[in-house]
């Protein structure tokens, strides 16, 4: 089920001189090799955007729309198959990664209907003079995508790019690649121009840094690490090239005294070790009530505790490894460091088994603020407990790290919710749930997390420049 590894520049699959292994991260076995492309790839790749640049902006958004959708219908006919591609090099439970292939479907299906809607205005101006605006694509897109959604990461920005009528080069993850080549066939295959949509892979550094300053790169849109967009940021910066940044987060779950304690702790545990907490809005940073605090505690730890771990080829397993070797190590340094500050381990703590890059799921309590993983995200399956006396100290301590994504808050109260809603600061704010975004809803974050939205009406603001028209009737 495994797909052949290929490089796609206008409208060709190639490989390459060089490759880099593609590794079961639960078995540590080769899947294949993954073709690095050579800066005269690059080249082709920009000059085939282009072109299909000139076609694609000038497609009707009828015709664009019914491309995206025939390639979306093509994504759901082939779920098995990209599903398994995405648990063999990403290591998600299988189920999981069905709903992934899907949820990139509707991230295209939602982008082929606003495709059409990308209305401009007129405004009321004096006798003889029209004012009209009129939305336009920006041009050729530069896009980065992140290991850990192989298929839903890259789907959103090639829909927001293609629904717009930019062409996009994407560099998609190499640790993860089948995603994006699923997708990349899906629309070779539903009769997309060629070089509009072109996908490459290689060293990140080398690939960003050669593609970025490059005149027809009008738009870099990246989703990863704050460190990493601030670096694309200050290099597109230097070229006056639009950005459009989805950056880490460190997301607060606010729990208050009124909230169902068994059913908020059931949820927050499950949803913590989805995709072994290797999601940018994953809730991390519980501040719970102090008079529910050990009720909550208990239900939470014994629901962590209960995660089924392995293979996610297998039938039942609730989590998967992660995605590389280097991410252990990473989180047992994290672990320690809250022991030694003063942190409980109520379960897990360590590496999981000794194949695979599996760890344990992880509860820490009482964690106190100079802990580093109060301040730094830990992109695992590790969930931090701590006891607040109020919601002006649940506010305070949500707002306490440079991140501001996705933020969660379990409560009835109106009150307490309308308090959250001007003072939390994030892009995303969930109330009773854990979901952070949808298709149709706008997705980014503020301070540190980045700027610019996906998904929603506002999706495609950034593919696109505003241009205003004054038409006299008369020389003047």
């Amino acid at each position: 089920m495994y797909p052949d590894l290929k490089l796609f520049i206008a409208g060709e699959w190639r490989s390459a001189a060089h490759d880099m292994p593609v590794v079961n991260p639960a078995t540590e076995e080769v899947l294949g090799h993954l073709p690095c492309a050579a800066k005269s790839d690059l080249d082709d790749a920009l000059a085939a955007a282009e072109a299909g640049f000139q076609i694609w902006s000038r497609t009707s958004p009828r015709e664009r729309s019914d491309t995206i959708l025939r390639a979306a219908a093509l994504l759901r006919e082939r779920q098995e198959e990209i599903a398994q591609s995405i648990t063999l090099e990403h290591g998600k439970p299988l189920p999981q990664a069905r709903l992934e292939v899907i949820r990139g479907a509707e991230f295209f299906e939602w982008d082929a209907g606003e495709a059409m809607r990308t209305y401009g205005r007129v405004i009321p101006a004096a006798r003889g003079h029209k004012f009209s605006v009129h939305h336009q694509p920006i041009g050729v897109v530069a896009a980065f995508s992140p290991w850990n959604f192989p298929m839903s990461q890259p789907a959103r920005k090639i829909a927001g790019a293609l629904a717009s009528g930019c062409s996009i080069i994407l560099k998609a993850a190499e640790e993860t690649p089948a995603g994006a080549i699923h997708i990349a066939r899906a629309f070779q295959d539903a009769g997309l121009p060629a070089g509009v949509l072109n996908l490459v892979f290689g060293n990140p550094a080398d690939i960003s840094g050669y593609l970025i300053p490059q005149d027809p790169v009008r738009l870099v849109a990246f989703t990863g690490s704050t460190i990493v967009g601030r670096h694309l940021t200050t290099l597109a910066s230097e070229h006056m090239t639009s950005v459009l940044m989805e950056l880490g987060g460190h997301a607060p779950v606010i729990v208050c005294e009124d909230t169902d304690v068994q059913a908020a702790a059931i949820s927050g545990a499950v949803r913590k070790m989805r995709n072994a907490g290797q999601v940018c809005t994953s809730p991390t940073r519980f501040f719970v009530h102090d008079s529910i605090f050990d009720d909550f505690t208990a239900a939470f730890v014994a629901r962590a505790a209960g995660t089924v771990v392995g293979n996610g080829m297998e039938a039942g397993v609730d989590m998967g490894p992660l995605a590389n070797e280097r991410r252990a190590p990473a989180l047992s340094a994290l672990v320690q460091d809250a022991k030694a500050k003063g942190a409980t381990v109520a379960t897990g703590g360590m590496r999981h088994g000794d194949t695979g890059y599996f760890f344990q799921p992880t509860v820490l309590v009482d964690v106190p603020q100079d802990a580093q993983i109060m301040q730094e995200e830990p992109f695992g399956p590790i969930a931090v407990l701590n006891r607040v006396s109020s919601l002006d100290e649940a506010i305070r301590q949500a707002n306490s790290v440079p991140y501001g994504l996705a933020g969660y808050a379990f409560t009835n109260r109106a009150d307490y919710i309308d308090r959250m809603i001007d003072e939390v600061e994030v892009g995303n704010l969930s109330i009773n749930t854990l979901e952070a975004s949808m298709p149709e809803t706008p997705f980014g974050g503020v301070k540190s997390s980045g700027y610019g939205r996906e998904g929603g009406v506002e999706g495609l603001d950034n593919y696109m420049t505003i241009k205003h028209v004054w038409h006299s009737a008369n020389i003047t």
